[in-house]
């Protein structure tokens, strides 16, 4: 039962939508952070003078902290209140982001990245759990619909506000920007968000929440050295290990030891939730997939800017913002299954196009199969995530929101750093060494120079040489000026050469996933079936521990 407060002379028409503009901004917050601090990752290295392995921290902390405190979420909100858990984790998160921007050293400024990691963590799974909750059944569909365009845009602002702030050495406002955005979002919630929670007080399931900080926590580390390492390095295989092991830990006690599990994983005995809960992780995997390779593509080989870069990729958000509010309100009127296979359908045809891109392909067309992407991503990653909460009973909604959000989180660490290992794994020995020796080389700022493996926009290919290599080559006797530049030529023909190999495998398997995702959305509820809605599975499930 759910206590919820009202308010006199509020329109319950008019309430729903201040939900849906309120939870929209904060999630635009948490969600354009990541990207923005990605773009900027070289220029807080140099700036702290700290090594790769260190300054990676900063990236790795956010991680670790969001994946550890979303599980909690849920917990948090039915004993004091959505509301107000929601609002503390924007506040956190805004703190957070204005001493990110204020930190005189790398250790304070990743001690402060956990803070955001925190905030956001406690604040994203709400949002939805929210939004799901204040709309009529006949428009859950076309809300989550609308509050996933701020999923696809704002992780395509990232590259071009953080490349925009970085060209003109402000790159402290890459956190700053964050605390307008989290003042707008706390007033608003203040204003007009009403509190509600279960008649119910939880207990709190301590060896759940240890053995999930422990469990997700460790396969989210172990994806980060992976990333960045590989699968086979000891400390990856090590991390991975406790991590499965927590996992499994923590499922036992979760289905039956805990009295009051801190997540329902009895909600995957539902064969909907389970089916659409399975198809969100590939979708998952495409849609991050993208946002990972591309814009290694344009950077790396194409010799593309981070604004440059962020540009492109607007086509990807653009049209994924016109498709899915109409994918939302089909929903609503003819359930998932059409919806989903379209997508899916779709996603298979241009991830095999993708696969096929050359060191030469037109740009155009590169923007082109984005846009027919950012389509696909439409009809499907909400769609399936609207398909998984229509299972859960409403008083659960916050611990089935979590559950959603925890374990998609997870599978999108896992799915990118299969993808870097996949596309690394074509890389020679000896373009390994010359990538390693580029990025611990903190000695000069290239931030702003321009160099692509494949070609480098001005430079004539003979000419193609990477930054500060011509000077080296000028410190030696002229009589190995030539053996040298050659030497680094071949160099950067094989690297541009293994890596246009890397990307095609990486999309091939991404390509697999989604023929499989296709099939399974063909069993999701639906047209040409009959669709009632929300009611149409919310019988089936399973009422949990509670």
């Amino acid at each position: 039962m759910v206590q919820q407060a009202s308010r006199q002379g509020m329109p319950a028409d008019n309430y729903k939508w201040k939900v849906l503009a309120t939870v929209m901004i904060g999630t635009v917050m948490v969600i354009l952070d990541s990207t923005v601090v990605n773009v900027a990752f070289r220029t807080l290295q140099r700036e702290f003078g700290g090594s790769l392995s260190d300054s990676q921290w900063v990236l790795s902390i956010y991680v670790l902290a969001l994946g550890i405190t979303t599980p909690i979420s849920g917990y948090l909100g039915d004993r004091f209140g959505i509301k107000r858990v929601y609002l503390a984790g924007l506040g956190l998160f805004a703190v957070g982001s204005l001493l990110c921007g204020l930190s005189p050293s790398l250790g304070v400024l990743i001690l402060m990245r956990a803070l955001q990691g925190i905030g956001g963590g406690m604040a994203q799974p709400l949002g939805p759990a929210m939004i799901y909750r204040n709309f009529p059944p006949k428009e859950q569909g076309f809300a989550l619909g609308i509050f996933g365009i701020a999923l696809v845009v704002a992780p395509a602002l990232g590259p071009i506000l953080g490349g925009l702030l970085v060209d003109a050495g402000l790159w402290r406002f890459i956190f700053f920007i964050n605390i307008p955005i989290g003042i707008g979002a706390v007033t608003m919630g203040i204003r007009f968000l009403r509190e509600s929670r279960s008649d119910h007080r939880p207990k709190l399931d301590i060896p759940g929440v240890l053995l999930s900080a422990i469990g997700f926590g460790s396969i989210l580390y172990a994806a980060t050295n992976a990333e960045t390492y590989g699968w086979t390095a000891p400390v990856t295989l090590l991390t991975l290990g406790i991590g499965v092991v927590g996992v499994i830990a923590f499922a036992i006690v979760e289905l039956w030891v805990a009295k009051e599990p801190l997540l329902d994983l009895r909600l995957f005995k539902n064969p909907v939730f389970l089916n659409a809960q399975f198809i969100g992780y590939v979708s998952v995997l495409a849609l991050f997939g993208a946002e990972f390779l591309l814009p290694l593509y344009l950077q790396l080989l194409r010799g593309r800017t981070a604004l440059e870069t962020g540009i492109v990729l607007l086509s990807l958000a653009g049209a994924s913002a016109i498709t899915t509010p109409l994918a939302g309100r089909l929903y609503d009127k003819i359930g998932p299954r059409a919806i989903v296979s379209i997508g899916f359908a779709l996603l298979v045809v241009n991830t095999w196009q993708l696969a096929s891109l050359q060191a030469d392909t037109p740009f155009i067309t590169i923007v082109i199969l984005l846009a027919l992407r950012g389509l696909a991503f439409g009809l499907t990653v909400q769609s399936t995530f609207v398909t998984a909460l229509g299972t859960v009973p409403l008083p659960l909604l916050p611990r089935g929101s979590s559950l959603v959000n925890s374990t998609r989180f997870v599978v999108q660490a896992i799915a990118v750093a299969l993808l870097a290992t996949v596309l690394a794994g074509w890389l020679s020995p000896q373009v390994q060494a010359y990538q390693d020796q580029a990025q611990q080389d903190t000695s000069a700022d290239l931030s702003n120079v321009r160099f692509g493996l494949c070609e480098t926009p001005g430079v004539t290919a003979e000419n193609n040489f990477p930054p500060g290599a011509l000077a080296q080559i000028n410190t030696l006797a002229a009589d190995k000026q030539d053996a040298a530049k050659q030497q680094i030529h071949t160099v950067v023909t094989a690297a541009c050469q293994e890596y246009i190999k890397g990307f095609e495998s990486a999309y091939t398997l991404t390509f697999v996933f989604a023929i499989l995702s296709l099939i399974l959305s063909l069993f999701l509820p639906g047209w040409p079936g009959k669709w009632s809605g929300r009611g149409a599975y919310r019988s089936s499930t399973p009422a949990g521990g509670h």
